[in-house]
């Protein structure tokens, strides 16, 4: 008998066949572990994410030198309210009415949600926000973004609100 190319070419591919398809049991996992429901079975965890990171164990506190600077002087950043007694409904419909009464202040919306009334007084566009607190409901202006309001505007309208509301 002649062998062909041919001939070694199928019994190649033939034993290579065999060879895969009858080692695929090589990779089954037989533990004990993998025959429970899916659910069950332990959760892998690479080596590196089943302990505390130590990045931070070593790292300096900053100096004296790299602290942040101080704010400007006249920054806004001192709250600008007062506290009054009694609950935050009736304090805010007192405070729409005491707003409605001081001449120049246009109030642009009004949620009592939120508590707040966007108003606009001598060009000054700004919050007066209604909290309640366990001394009472704490009145006070921030801007938009939420910070204290700076400006004469904020001072001038919570002198007068704080002077009608009694606070």
């Amino acid at each position: 008998m002649r062998i062909t190319p041919t001939f070694v070419r199928s019994a190649l591919v033939a034993t290579l066949l065999v060879g895969v398809l009858g080692g695929c049991h090589w990779f089954k996992k037989d533990s004990d572990l993998y025959k429970d429901d899916v659910a069950a079975r332990p959760l892998e965890v690479p080596p590196d994410l089943d302990k505390p990171s130590t990045d931070a164990a070593m790292k300096m506190p900053p100096t004296a030198s790299a602290a942040a600077p101080a704010a400007p002087v006249g920054a806004g950043t001192t709250p600008l309210g007062f506290t009054v007694p009694g609950e935050r409904d009736a304090v805010f419909a007192k405070v729409g009415d005491a707003l409605g009464g001081i001449t120049g202040v246009t109030v642009a919306s009004r949620a009592q949600l939120l508590g707040t009334y966007d108003v606009d007084f001598e060009g000054a566009k700004f919050l007066i926000r209604i909290t309640k607190t366990d001394a009472g409901v704490y009145i006070s202006a921030v801007d938009p973004r939420g910070l204290p309001a700076s400006g004469e505007a904020p001072v001038k309208l919570m002198g007068q609100l704080k002077t009608a509301l009694g606070g």
